[in-house]
């Protein structure tokens, strides 16, 4: 059966080996897929979000060979890439579906993309709103606004696009999508969001330009293949630097993580909250931070306001910031967190529907939430609702609750981390 038990732990000690960041694997595979070449992509993550970029590249003519923690993409350059013969499935990935529509509305060929039922259900308009502008001819079910999509792409122009909400797959999408065009592509962000694709491109010899919010890119110019080393992913590790601030005595250090500014929101808001998290050894990988990150385990934890412009830095992390501010003392808010409702499930609503059955006190809001704290969680069957961020983040809490607790689709942890359980195991003292 799909679940599993968890019960109180005492204590947590020990190291933990984080997987490697599943955006960047994502923009890995896509980047060099369009790339002039052969490129080394290291330390890849092996899940199932990860294995849907690969097979639709595949199933575009890409030829990639798997060596488990590494591939080796053969580049087919901009222009290279052919139709597929069959309708591509994303899965569960909304990374890939919407970052693999900017590159093949320039394809001169018609495709089609869809995914699993949760997939069916995320807005699309976002991305097709500006691809059309570009000249793309894109349709989608329910109006232009879910998949599938069926593409048939043209030849792209140029646009000045102002965002009207943060979204680092919406400003991806477009950002290749201006590779294929014949001029300058400028984006403007209302709040940055995270920017591995900017990093990436630059990485790979892209002419693109950040300033602020604003980022150029000018069309026509290859891309080179290059040898890509992927970090440890810091909302994998997010999971694990919760648990041992939760659990007095606790000590937990996680290596090689990667800490891109755009990415570690969490880290400014648990230091607010009183955290001891020391971040040491910080080096650069192929153009993105890494570092090691210690915490220890605190009696208790102030509540904190979080305001709109912190959520596109922790917007995957905010799961378990609500186990966290659970136990702080005093009302934790979270607002302008409303993007939350439209991700693998609704997490504003699945986050407060199981932490009330572990005995926690929140008021849900349109665009958030609020917790008061500090709770005595309780051990209690709840459901993860096919969305791995909320799986892993009800673990973690059942580390804290009394007795024992229960994880319905508990498989789901297989989207960004297939160890997750067996990385708990370790460290239960």
């Amino acid at each position: 059966m799909d679940r599993i038990e968890i019960s109180k732990a005492n204590v947590l000690k020990g190291s933990v080996s984080i997987p490697p960041d599943k955006s960047i694997s994502h923009r890995a595979i896509l980047f060099s897929s369009i790339a002039k070449g052969k490129s080394f992509v290291k330390n890849i993550l092996r899940a199932g979000d990860i294995d849907a970029t690969l097979e639709a590249c595949r199933s575009l003519g890409v030829s990639i060979e798997d060596h488990g923690d590494h591939v080796i993409i053969h580049g087919k350059g901009l222009h290279g890439l052919s139709e597929p013969a069959n309708i591509i499935d994303c899965g569960n990935s909304g990374t890939t579906l919407r970052l693999i529509s900017g590159i093949l509305a320039a394809h001169p060929f018609f495709s089609v993309l869809t995914g699993d039922e949760s997939l069916r259900k995320r807005p699309m308009a976002r991305i097709i709103e500006p691809l059309s502008l570009m000249g793309a001819d894109i349709k989608a079910r329910g109006g232009n606004q879910f998949p599938p999509l069926g593409i048939r792409g043209n030849q792209l122009k140029p646009i000045t696009y102002t965002m009207p909400i943060a979204s680092a797959q919406v400003k991806s999408s477009l950002l290749l999508a201006g590779l294929f065009t014949d001029g300058i592509t400028e984006i403007t962000e209302p709040v940055q969001s995270r920017d591995h694709s900017e990093k990436m491109l630059s990485f790979l010899g892209a002419d693109i330009t950040v300033k602020d919010m604003q980022i150029t890119v000018r069309g026509g110019k290859d891309l080179r293949a290059s040898e890509i080393s992927v970090p440890g992913d810091f909302s994998s590790a997010a999971f694990f630097i919760i648990a041992a601030l939760m659990i007095p005595s606790s000590e937990i250090t996680l290596k090689k993580v990667g800490i891109n500014p755009t990415r570690t929101g969490l880290l400014t808001i648990l230091q607010q909250m009183g955290a001891r998290i020391e971040v040491t050894n910080i080096h650069d990988v192929s153009g993105e931070s890494v570092a090691n990150i210690s915490c220890t385990g605190m009696d208790r934890l102030q509540a904190v306001h979080i305001k709109k412009e912190m959520i596109p830095s922790l917007i995957d992390e905010v799961p378990i910031l609500c186990v966290i501010s659970a136990l702080a003392d005093g009302t934790t808010t979270i607002r302008g967190a409303e993007e939350l409702r439209v991700k693998e499930s609704d997490r504003i609503a699945s986050m407060a529907s199981e932490l009330r059955k572990m005995g926690v006190t929140i008021e849900e809001y349109p665009d958030g939430i609020s917790i008061q704290g500090p709770a005595d969680l309780r051990g209690a069957t709840v459901d993860s609702y096919g969305d791995h961020r909320i799986a892993m983040a009800l673990a973690i809490a059942a580390l804290a609750a009394e007795g024992t607790t229960t994880i319905r689709g508990c498989s789901a942890v297989n989207i960004s981390f297939p160890g997750f359980f067996d990385a708990i195991r370790s460290i239960v003292r």
